[in-house]
């Protein structure tokens, strides 16, 4: 498995022309050898365009892409060795799921002996081999994603294996059970994997680096603990977690005590709660809803829902107050941000890849 390394990255479909759309602006990024690795944000921000910079599908426009210190940036998807897992199945209904193995290997024409000893090698990683001699037609969406999936993991000359939204199509009960075999897969084989989704939940229990990309941009870079507690944009605040971050203008707020030239202060659910009683930092609420989570000793416990302003604010707590009452906000250590970006003490984050 190989080390991949992006340096300045950027691409504009119809570049030089008057329709020219920039989809991916100066993205830099170090994915070692044996890595799990997950570009992560919404429809449009450039994932999948990135994901084919990588495989070799698109040239960039601008910037450099290494593997294991080679530019590649003009080699083909095949002199490159990467494979790739799309979000539908892409297999040959007519052969058998032993044939769909094999056929990689045979395009590169590996010796008879070898490649059924190394289809049946992975079948069994993959707990497929009870369906080798069957056609892949019959088969439900999470078996044939596995069958894709072996069509990389069959091959030894594989040089990273990229996974695009790879459980769109499987159904909610057999996500988690493929999501942690691709976790056991890549941890056991020491493989290099760069997973493409939308799905926070998706990236942070598979990847140990996620990608945060925003606008064409990677906003940060960090494990999914960092991302949680130390966001260094508004919008991975507001993207990661369930619910995301919560944001107050500082002009409204000085009682938190904003560092000169913050503009919003951040902070997460359980960051803050709400009560009856009036404190020295806290802000006056109306209470406009309550989610009980669990109830535990007769205490229930979930998200409320509060207003300051026109702004709604959540907070994870015991939900002993009523919906419409009056209340108090109290912010535990927020996150301050200015143009977007996070401060620490009087000092602003550095804009662009982190």
């Amino acid at each position: 498995m190989a080390h991949v390394s992006l340096n300045n990255i950027s691409h504009a479909y119809n570049a030089n022309t008057d329709s020219e759309t920039q989809v991916l602006t100066d993205i830099s990024l170090d994915i070692p050898h044996g890595s799990a690795h997950a570009l992560l944000g919404a429809s449009g921000t450039g994932k999948t365009t990135l994901l084919k910079i990588i495989s070799g599908l698109l040239i960039p426009t601008e910037g450099d892409l290494l593997v294991d210190g080679r530019r590649v940036n003009t080699d083909s998807p095949r002199e490159r060795n990467i494979a790739q897992v799309f979000q539908f199945p892409v297999l040959y209904e007519h052969i058998s799921v032993f044939e769909n193995l094999a056929f990689p290997l045979r395009n590169r024409k590996v010796p008879l002996t070898e490649i059924h000893t190394r289809v049946k090698q992975t079948a069994e990683l993959l707990e497929i081999d009870n369906l080798l001699s069957g056609k892949t037609t019959g088969l439900s969406i999470f078996d044939k994603q596995k069958v894709s999936l072996g069509r990389a993991l069959v091959r030894n000359d594989v040089s990273a294996i990229l996974l695009d939204e790879p459980l769109t199509a499987v159904e909610p009960s057999a996500k988690w059970r493929l999501r942690q075999k691709l976790k056991e897969l890549q941890q056991e084989l020491s493989l290099t994997m760069i997973y493409v989704t939308h799905d926070q939940l998706e990236a942070m229990t598979f990847a140990e680096q996620i990608s945060v990309m925003h606008e064409g941009r990677i906003i940060q870079t960090a494990s999914p603990r960092e991302l949680v507690e130390k966001p260094q944009h508004e919008h991975v605040g507001f993207f990661i977690g369930m619910p995301g971050m919560n944001f107050l203008p500082t002009d409204s707020t000085a009682c938190l005590s904003p560092p000169k030239g913050a503009t919003k202060a951040g902070f997460r659910p359980d960051q803050a709660f709400v009560s009856t009683k009036q404190g020295h930092n806290s802000l006056q609420v109306a209470v406009i809803d309550q989610q009980a989570l669990s109830t535990h000793l007769g205490e229930s416990w979930g998200l409320l829902t509060c207003k300051y302003q026109d702004i709604e604010i959540r907070t994870r707590q015991h939900l002993n107050l009523n919906v419409g009452s009056t209340a108090w906000l109290h912010i535990d250590n927020p996150h301050f941000f200015r143009n977007g970006w996070r401060m620490t003490g009087q000092a602003e984050v550095t804009q662009g890849n982190a």
